[in-house]
């Protein structure tokens, strides 16, 4: 029987991925392929829409882009999914499985 910390206090050294998506387009490949210096892709996000926030490839979050000391930065505006989490009745229950 392995002994761990309260909770999940143990994780929180752990590596994680935190990525901020931009927007997504669909294109052929060989648009892709004619792509260079100049070219401009049109992404399906409006300029005025909040970014979303991924850890793991899984959003957490809402924010928007900022500028700090000349560099990009995002400022959170909204976390999302935490009242899905706390809220068991957001799992979906196994087909045949009673609340």
């Amino acid at each position: 029987m392995s002994t761990h910390p309260r909770g999940f206090d143990f994780l929180r050294d752990v590596d994680v991925k935190l990525s901020v998506e931009l927007g997504r387009t669909e294109m052929k490949l060989k648009d892709i392929l004619s792509l260079g210096p100049e070219s401009v892709v049109v992404l399906d996000r409006m300029t005025d829409e909040l970014l979303d926030v991924l850890v793991n490839g899984k959003p957490i979050a809402k924010g928007e882009v900022v500028s700090h000391n000349g560099r990009f930065g995002l400022r959170i505006v909204a976390m999302v999914g935490a009242e899905d989490a706390a809220d068991e009745s957001a799992i979906p229950l196994p087909v045949g499985a009673e609340a």
